[in-house]
């Protein structure tokens, strides 16, 4: 069955990166899910099953990185399988995608305010912290922490070649929070002004490796040389489930016209760019991870994991996963 148009869109702005940020990226798939059953026509349980595999399927084929996107869609079908084997009755299922996708995305909405009333206290009066990229998690925490009443300032990098950083930069201005804002390759320079350095997450893999905007792990090292304290602010759907049985997270590489524009590259035949959007940051390196559950060490990824995905078999844990996108 043909995927409906409104998923199609909102796969290639995932793609395109017009909607971007994991939580928000997963936030609007589930939304996509429930869009699908609402709109849709099925008179039967497995004609609807059908059209919300399709739609969960063209979806998984956009940001292979953000493993938010599979989890939240692993939120609503596993729901909807367990359901489809229990009832015929089409709206009763439609009903389990409307409550299942409206309780993902609520979780994920709360879970980074707790995440922000739990960090913040991590923050002490006259902090300076220093950020990559747009995190929302992160931004969360110093948002928090001046709400407190502590006297917070960011040093912010530009994160570069999409220059997330700027909205950072912006948000935390607008929030009244000072902001030192620098090129990426100054990380190191300004590492010893900071007192520590707080980055979000795309994936938290089971031993605790970061997988995030690329740039983080050379400012996990930065921070581990100038022994800065390394935060990391991740939800919890932000765990890989894949990991668990040696899976790798795939790192995305995006069009190299992002980092050297076509035209510059023309007649330029020995010059190969290459354009990563993240990286992986070693376990050893991160000397805690936020969730909305409390703050636990990297090795204490495995728990979070097995808490959160151990009644799901694995068979379908690996289905739901980034894949090709399915040819119409």
């Amino acid at each position: 069955m043909k995927t409906n148009v409104f998923v199609k869109n909102l796969a290639k702005q995932i793609k395109t990166m017009r909607v971007r940020g994991a939580g928000e990226i997963a936030r609007q798939a589930v939304e996509a899910l429930k869009i699908t059953a609402v709109r849709s026509n099925a008179k039967a349980t497995d004609d609807l099953t059908i059209e919300l595999e399709a739609a969960a399927h063209t979806l998984l084929g956009t940001r292979p990185t953000a493993v938010s996107l599979p989890n939240g869609i692993r939120y609503v079908m596993y729901r909807v399988r367990d359901a489809a084997t229990k009832t015929t009755d089409v709206n009763m299922l439609r009903k389990v995608v409307i409550r299942s996708s409206n309780e993902f995305i609520e979780n994920s909405r709360t879970a980074v305010d707790r995440i922000g009333q739990i960090g913040s206290k991590r923050i002490v009066d006259g902090d300076v912290v220093m950020t990559h990229c747009n995190s929302t998690s992160a931004i969360a925490i110093l948002r928090s922490a001046k709400d407190d009443g502590k006297r917070v300032s960011a040093i912010v990098t530009e994160s570069r070649p999409f220059w997330q950083g700027k909205l950072t930069a912006r948000t935390l201005n607008n929030l009244g929070i000072p902001v030192t804002y620098i090129v990426d390759s100054a990380m190191r320079y300004f590492m010893n002004k900071a007192d520590k350095v707080v980055v979000g997450a795309d994936a938290v893999a089971a031993n605790g490796a970061v997988i995030n905007k690329i740039g983080t792990s050379l400012m996990a090292l930065a921070a581990h040389e100038a022994r800065t304290q390394f935060l990391v602010a991740a939800e919890t759907y932000k765990f890989s489930p894949e990991t668990m049985v040696g899976e790798l997270v795939e790192i995305e590489e995006r069009n190299p016209s992002e980092v050297l524009p076509e035209k510059e590259r023309r007649g330029l035949k020995m010059i190969k760019v290459r354009n990563p959007s993240f990286d992986v940051t070693p376990p050893e390196y991160v000397d805690a991870i936020v969730t909305e559950r409390g703050v636990i060490p990297p090795q204490a990824a495995i728990l979070i994991l097995q808490e959160s995905f151990g009644k799901i078999p694995l068979e379908e844990l690996m289905e739901y996963r980034t894949i090709p996108a399915i040819e119409e």
